[in-house]
């Protein structure tokens, strides 16, 4: 079967009591994706799990794999958001924006890193949907937008080489880093180190004069 059939919710909750079921089925797919990884990840588990029937699950998720996608589409719209809530923000300078990125980035991949293990197992099942595809367009160019304004004096392609290296640097490692139970300080001392890396490539390619990693002035 083609990866890209049967991953969409088979219809939307307009209910109150919908709204609930749903809510049930997806904190319990978390619980029992974490406890049993995407290969012994099934709805009769998930079902179980939630205290409801796999009929009603059905109704709103056709198979496991729609469950396994609605929890990766959660994740990339997290993901999204969190971009677009600290990069977009003029108020810093970029730099002080692109730390805090870094440090909020692997927090977050330290707090969750169990159900992030467990989808990017899944992930062959929706890799090449149209809905991935789009999520990662959509965080891209939010990358690219705040490198355009960050970075003007750069070509488009140090601009678009910045922006992959950046990403697959931060998805990386905080993968890796993640992969291991860590204290606050080590959370935060590599996040810091990590940011300096970061930063100190930005100001390279921001050009001189343009003092990228420092707080704007009030």
């Amino acid at each position: 079967m083609p990866r890209n059939v049967g991953i969409s919710s088979r219809r939307l909750p307009r209910q109150a009591r919908s709204n609930d079921l749903v809510a049930a089925v997806l904190e319990a797919a978390v619980q029992v994706l974490e406890a049993e990884g995407a290969q012994r990840f099934t709805t009769a588990r998930v079902a179980e799990r939630a205290g409801v029937s796999v009929g009603s699950l059905y109704q709103y998720f056709p198979n496991k794999t729609a469950i396994l996608f609605r929890l990766q589409s959660d994740e990339w719209q997290r993901t999204s958001a969190l971009l677009r809530d600290i990069l977009e923000d003029r108020s810093r300078t970029p730099g002080v924006r692109l730390r805090a990125l870094v440090h909020a980035f692997i927090n977050s991949e330290c707090e969750e890193a169990g159900i992030r293990i467990a989808l990017a197992d899944a992930a062959p099942f929706y890799r090449d949907a149209p809905e991935a595809t789009a999520a990662h367009a959509e965080s891209a160019q939010i990358v690219r937008d705040f490198l355009d304004e960050s970075a003007p004096q750069a070509s488009p392609a140090q601009r678009e080489l910045a922006g992959t290296l950046m990403k697959t640097t931060l998805s990386a490692v905080g993968s890796s880093f993640s992969t291991l139970p860590r204290s606050r300080d080590e959370i935060d001392g590599y996040a810091d180190a990590l940011a300096d890396m970061l930063c100190s490539y930005l100001e390279q390619l921001a050009g001189p004069g343009r003092e990228a990693h420092r707080p704007a002035s009030v």
